[in-house]
């Protein structure tokens, strides 16, 4: 198997989930507690939906932070779907983007959010292509993701998997998973493609050095 692929994001997430957990519930992570988590809350409540998915849950944060949405969490991590479950808040379920894709959620909502949760290739186009199947009509697609120009480093302004890193994070971390990595453009044409269209992007400022932490982008199910 290639070091590069959407089986060895899952693979690294699965052998990562406890210190994962334990970086979330601890705010360990410094650009979430300063930007992300309240950027990505305020954009799910801009939109008012009283139905909502958080694809790519990870241990649940998100559905319990907004509480007055009926929230169900999916994630292809069993660990950390348990670990969701545990806390509470919401329900919590075990599925895979391929399985979303191929119809097995057999939920619709009005919001599906993924905050930084898309991290494959294929996997994520399948996610996308399979949006009338889990979203209502006039239903909307919010996702976070890194900025790219922030993330880019010295590599080509230009779509392609990248070796991971947990640099910054605590010891327990070990494996990174690669990610694909998209050019603004690109996310653009993933939503245009799939026929959600672009109604919002966000850009939320790092409040200390006025450079972009993340992209937040909000597309609409025609």
């Amino acid at each position: 198997m290639s070091a590069h692929t959407d089986a060895a994001v899952l693979a690294s997430w699965s052998r990562n989930a406890d210190p994962w957990v334990t970086a979330v519930r601890e705010n360990e992570i410094a650009s979430r507690v300063l930007v992300t988590n309240a950027a990505i809350v305020d954009a799910v409540r801009a939109r008012h939906p009283r139905t909502a998915l958080d694809l790519g849950c990870g241990e649940g944060w998100l559905v319990r932070a907004l509480p007055e949405v009926r929230m169900v969490g999916v994630d292809a991590v069993p660990e950390l779907v348990e670990a969701a479950r545990r806390a509470g808040g919401g329900e919590f379920r075990r599925l895979s983007y391929e399985q979303i894709a191929a119809g097995e959620l057999d939920l619709a909502v009005d919001l599906a959010v993924c905050n930084f949760s898309l991290i494959g290739k294929e996997a994520v186009d399948g996610l996308f292509r399979a949006a009338p199947t889990y979203l209502r009509k006039g239903g909307t697609l919010v996702v976070q993701t890194v900025h790219p120009l922030a993330s880019c480093g010295d590599a080509p302004y230009e779509d392609g998997w990248r070796s991971g890193s947990w640099a910054g994070f605590n010891s327990g971390f070990a494996d990174a998973p690669p990610w694909y990595f998209r050019t603004v453009s690109s996310w653009l044409a993933l939503f245009t493609a799939h026929g959600l269209r672009l109604v919002e992007m966000r850009e939320p400022l790092h409040p200390e050095i006025g450079k972009p932490v993340s992209l937040i982008l909000v597309g609409s199910l025609g």
